[in-house]
């Protein structure tokens, strides 16, 4: 029998539907009588059919027409909301919106797997899980470390050893001796008492990155969970029943205890979760909805839940990808920067970067030459200034190599410890299934990714910081020899003017931004855990200054784009008018003023989803191809461009 979920006031009612012709406003009339039929008081109602209410679904909060038919706008186990006339929105309610991106709202149960082990997830397979695109199963080899750690848990309980977190208190409490027949109580209560964390929850995608990261880490088989939970918890990310997290309460150390607390709230039935289909409600209801039950927990596994640097390392994930989205694609857009300020490529000379060979200096002039090279790539824009008397550029144009290189260099060393980090075991006490033993540490300290996520924080701003330098000369036309602003009739119209300030705005937050994090500590769990990272603040900050980089960029692109119109009817290289003509594609060329915000955010957009790069990146790799290196002592030699491949086997469902 359909069955369905409202939400009224303050509590969920589950409402059986025996006949789906019946309408909207009898399903609403329905839950009343449940109801009031729970409330001493009738809940202040007198009389359910003289009520006044609307129903909205809980995902997407659409309002439905009480006329409509239960079978024509609704789907057996959704969640909905009912609002009486008068009443303000239940503090209980947590609606659709917060935190929820366009990739979620297009949720598509993924149909591959991704097989963990603990030992080979990369950074880039965490985004695409956070993205929903695979599912996800254990290995073999990790079922069977699991189990092994598992039953020497089983056998320290049974024979009454005293060991922290199984039989122990925590912190503070650690020589507290629990009886075994609290064992349970034990690790509810650390998972109720450690979800304490402020702040909006995480968005889907980062809460599935960090589900996905605790599951990666638990089938190393060093934390003494059950095979049981473990499968619990796999359903659960495959079903996309998601907790909800909190993105403030983490010092990173013992770990990220109050947002992984509430990510294991959610798994055990309480808080709130949310999942496509229902939308936020309660944790109970949401995995009844999937066909799960709540987690029951045995000894020690609370403590195996919330214990681990996975929400530091799984948002540091993001803002390593992301970083090195934005930094392959700032060489193109700084390109095309130069191609429109008419600047020389002289700088880019290969003899010149193989006497100083930083790798990350020699990849971008590499890239700077495949877009620019007039060999391999005639630009009629450059041919125009060919024999101007101008000797060298300014450094935003000359200095790409050095400045954007140290930027790629330190992504690639954030990468590392972050793919390290990932697949690291970070539980206390760790269990030694080999050994017979478990043994208390510190693996659980953020500072690695902490300290790697304020270095990618620092270099990735210097994108921004060098790019709003260029945007500036492109604007300002004593530098430029363009319009004012990059418009016609400048004063009746102001151009990129304001934009300009955006981005100028959004580099000097950055400043601030880059201050970092895990230069403090301070004392917690009276003075047991007297000295932590702080980076929970240092990935999110992290993640922040990359977005900022993110826009200003697409302020150059625009602006950059923007002055190609006036050297028209003149073309610049074959790729480069591939990447305006992608450009040209959501943003029309700029007239007179109009409303720019959209501009700039479509913009954004092409550089999230990497079109930019896509489009120029096979005239990169063919100049890589046809580019062989006279041998002579330290020029560089041909390498690529890409990461190494991930060596996650991807298996498709069959």
């Amino acid at each position: 029998m359909p069955c369905f979920t409202v939400h009224i006031r303050d509590e969920w009612l589950a409402v059986p539907c025996r006949d789906t012709t019946n309408t909207i406003r009898w399903l609403g009339q329905e839950a009343l009588k449940r109801y009031v039929k729970n409330k001493p008081d009738n809940g202040g109602i007198t009389a359910v059919k003289d009520t006044r209410f609307v129903v909205r679904r809980c995902q997407g909060l659409g309002l439905l027409d009480a006329d409509d038919t239960v079978e024509d706008v609704l789907e057996d186990n959704d969640f909905v909301e009912l609002a009486i006339e008068g009443d303000t929105m239940s503090p209980d309610f947590i609606p659709y919106e917060p935190g929820v991106s366009h990739l979620t709202a297009a949720y598509r149960e993924p149909a591959e797997y991704i097989s963990l082990d603990g030992n080979t997830l990369t950074s880039t397979d965490l985004v695409n899980l956070g993205r929903g695109l695979y599912k996800i199963k254990l290995t073999q080899e990790a079922e069977r470390k699991v189990v092994q750690a598992r039953e020497l848990l089983d056998t320290i309980v049974k024979e009454n050893k005293v060991v922290y977190g199984i039989t122990t208190g925590f912190g503070k409490f650690a020589r507290t001796v629990i009886p075994v027949s609290k064992l349970k109580e034990l690790q509810e209560n650390l998972v109720r008492s450690h979800s304490a964390g402020v702040g909006n929850p995480l968005s889907p995608e980062r809460t599935r990155m960090l589900l996905a990261l605790r599951i990666n880490v638990l089938a190393k088989g060093y934390s003494g969970i059950s095979l049981e939970t473990l499968h619990a918890m796999i359903q659960a990310f495959n079903a996309s029943c998601l907790s909800f997290v909190p993105e403030k309460g983490t010092v990173g150390a013992s770990g990220d205890l109050a947002p992984l607390s509430h990510l294991a709230l959610g798994l055990i039935g309480e808080g709130k979760m949310w999942s496509p289909k229902s939308g936020w409600a309660d944790a109970k209801y949401v995995l009844e909805a999937h066909g799960l039950k709540p987690i029951s927990l045995k000894p020690k596994e609370g403590l195996a839940l919330i214990n681990g640097t996975q929400m530091i390392t799984s948002l540091g994930a993001e803002a390593v990808e992301r970083a090195q989205a934005i930094a392959r694609q700032a060489d193109i857009i700084a390109a095309l920067t130069l191609e429109v300020l008419k600047g020389t490529t002289k700088a880019f000379d290969s003899d010149i970067h193989s006497l100083r060979p930083h790798p990350g200096q020699i990849e971008v002039a590499l890239r700077f030459r495949s877009l620019l090279d007039s060999d391999h790539h005639p630009s009629e824009i450059a041919e125009s200034h060919r024999f101007c008397d101008r000797v060298q550029d300014a450094y935003t144009m000359r200095c790409c190599p050095q400045v954007h290189g140290v930027t790629n260099d330190t992504i690639t060393f954030v990468q590392n410890i972050i793919n390290t980090e990932i697949n690291s075991a970070t539980d206390n006490p760790m269990v030694f299934a080999e050994r017979g033993e478990t043994i208390s540490g510190g693996n659980f300290h953020g500072e690695y990714p902490a300290k790697a996520l304020d270095f990618l924080a620092i270099a990735v701003h210097e994108l921004a910081s060098i790019s709003e330098r260029r945007t500036e000369r492109l604007c300002n036309p004593s530098l430029s020899e363009l319009p004012a602003f990059l418009v016609n009739e400048g004063g009746l119209n102001s151009g990129f003017m304001i934009a300009h300030c955006t981005a100028a705005a959004l580099v000097s937050e950055n400043k601030v931004l880059c201050h970092p994090s895990s230069v403090d500590s301070l004392s917690t769990s009276a003075a047991t855990e007297d000295h932590v990272s702080m980076g929970g603040w240092a990935a999110r900050k992290a993640l922040r200054v990359v977005e900022h980089v993110e826009q200003v960029l697409a302020i150059e692109l625009l602006a950059a784009c923007q002055g190609i119109e006036f050297l028209r009817p003149l073309r610049t290289t074959t790729p480069l008018e591939k990447v305006y003509d992608l450009v040209r594609s959501v943003v029309k060329p700029w007239i007179k003023d109009r409303f720019m915000s959209p501009d700039i955010e479509a913009v954004h957009r092409l550089l999230l989803d990497q079109k930019v790069w896509h489009v120029a990146k096979p005239y990169i790799d063919k100049y890589q191809t046809e580019y062989i290196p006279e041998s002579r002592p330290g020029s560089p030699t041909a390498f690529s461009l890409e990461p190494p491949a991930s060596p996650r086997k991807r298996v498709r469902h069959e």
